[in-house]
């Protein structure tokens, strides 16, 4: 049984590849999406081996509040995680009676376990519990989605004029060659990233448009990482699908050095490029590795526009770096540039989150701020030298669930924001500001923003 709990509202690509290739050997495999579906006690009570994808902080907390009522129904069950965060929270999840860990490249050592459990094999030494972390090259299955629930189930495509469609996921890449020292994918692959095979991207594609995909979102952490496999690969889905849309990551220091190519994607259907700006303030970029100036930024924004792509830039405004004028600096950035409707506003809310195992303990000041691990939100706590700035994020918090549950757009609650910055930097501001929309029409995104 392979089990998801969240992915950010996609039907998820790290149950459909690896059930592709335990059935491919034989094993009976059954997925449960619990971001879709409820858990039930037959689902789970008859199997020999239970999977938890981790790919995410988030998945990776609701895995741990699954364990012990799982356990519960099934004691004899051999419990595993697997996925990005299986070895960041190797401690907590061993804590709770989980068993087998893989990170990095997956699928064959699940394989391994299986066929280890029943009895088919031994366990190979790559594999076991003290080197759970394979960067191996593997030759990669089209995903099996039959019994993931249908698409119309998961996030959609909002588009300008007001439209949905029905949105795919694939990955044509995995990791990532940048050490971002924020990023938790580094503490992993180390500056690696494997790559999918083109005709097993294009194939996965092709049976989510047979399924009524309308949109594919490619989940590569860095979808220029290689840029020789990207480009063709787009070229080939325009030619298939010339109707199909898509969407992808990618940072902006590829983007400003493959400027060129922003014309391509846009003309084999890209609506949009998500991209990790996280701040803009060149202190905090140095600090974080990205690897990109706030000038940089800002000629990318110029790029897209130029070429009709919308940038929709991610941001961790706030860190222990934050200042209220730098954050002030961030929103004012936002209007003049008329990024408003871009920016899913939980971006605007975003608290760096220290996991075990990341590169950000390297920076000596950061280490006498955090305090000791913390078991249950598997992070390293930290409070801000400015009481203002975590009280601030703490207010934006609110702002953006009670304007996201109510539907509020995104300019409304821009300008809730707006109006709280300012109160705590005490200067005086005026609401009714800014127009619904602002000068720019809506831009197209996905309908489930939470990015953690």
């Amino acid at each position: 049984m392979l089990i998801s709990t969240y992915e950010l509202g996609r039907q998820p690509f790290g149950l459909a590849s690896p059930a592709a290739w335990l059935r491919k050997r034989g094993h009976e495999v059954g997925c449960l999406d619990l971001s879709r579906q409820a858990l039930s006690d037959p689902a789970v009570r008859d199997a020999g081996l239970i999977a938890f994808y981790v790919p995410m902080h988030t998945a990776t907390r609701l895995t741990l509040e699954l364990v012990e009522p799982i356990q519960a129904s099934n004691p004899r069950a051999h419990l595993c995680a697997y996925g990005l965060y299986a070895p960041l929270a190797a401690e907590s999840l061993r804590a709770h009676g989980v068993e087998s860990l893989f990170g990095g490249e997956f699928e064959q050592a699940l394989v391994d376990l299986a066929e280890h459990l029943s009895g088919q094999s031994a366990l190979p030494q790559i594999h076991r519990l003290d080197s759970n972390i394979s960067l191996a090259r593997l030759k990669f299955l089209t995903p099996d989605r039959t019994d993931l629930p249908g698409l119309k189930n998961y996030a959609h495509l909002v588009m300008p004029a007001g439209d949905h469609r029905l949105v795919g996921y694939t990955e044509a890449s995995r990791g990532c060659k940048h050490v971002c020292l924020h990023c938790p994918i580094v503490p992993v692959y180390g500056g690696v990233f494997r790559i999918v095979d083109r005709e097993v991207v294009l194939a996965d594609v092709r049976q989510q448009v047979m399924a009524g995909a309308q949109h594919i979102t490619f989940g590569d952490p860095d979808f220029f990482n290689g840029v020789g496999h990207a480009v063709p690969l787009v070229e080939a889905l325009h030619r298939e699908f010339p109707e199909l849309t898509y969407d992808v990551t990618i940072k902006i220091e590829h983007l400003r050095e493959n400027a060129e190519l922003l014309k391509t994607l846009r003309d084999t259907g890209c609506l949009f490029v998500v991209s990790a700006v996280e701040s803009l303030d060149d202190g905090i970029l140095e600090k974080l590795k990205k690897g990109h100036t706030r000038a940089d930024f800002l000629r990318v924004v110029e790029s897209c526009r130029r070429v009709g792509i919308t940038l929709q830039p991610t941001f961790v405004p706030f860190t222990p770096w934050t200042t209220i004028g730098n954050y002030l600096d961030l929103l004012e950035q936002l209007q003049r540039l008329d990024l408003v409707t871009a920016v899913a506003p939980i971006q605007l809310a975003i608290r760096l989150l220290v996991t075990a195992g990341s590169r950000l303990l390297e920076i000596g000041e950061l280490r006498g701020q955090v305090g000791a691990f913390d078991a249950k939100t598997l992070s390293y706590p930290w409070q801000h030298a400015d009481p203002r700035v975590d009280s601030l994020c703490a207010d934006l918090e609110e702002i953006v669930a009670v304007g996201e549950k109510a539907g509020g757009g995104r300019t409304a609650i821009f300008e809730k924001i707006w109006v709280a910055a300012n109160r705590a930097a005490e200067r005086r501001v005026s609401e009714g500001i800014f127009a619904e929309g602002g000068a720019r029409p809506g831009v197209p995104y996905l309908n489930e923003p939470w990015y953690c």
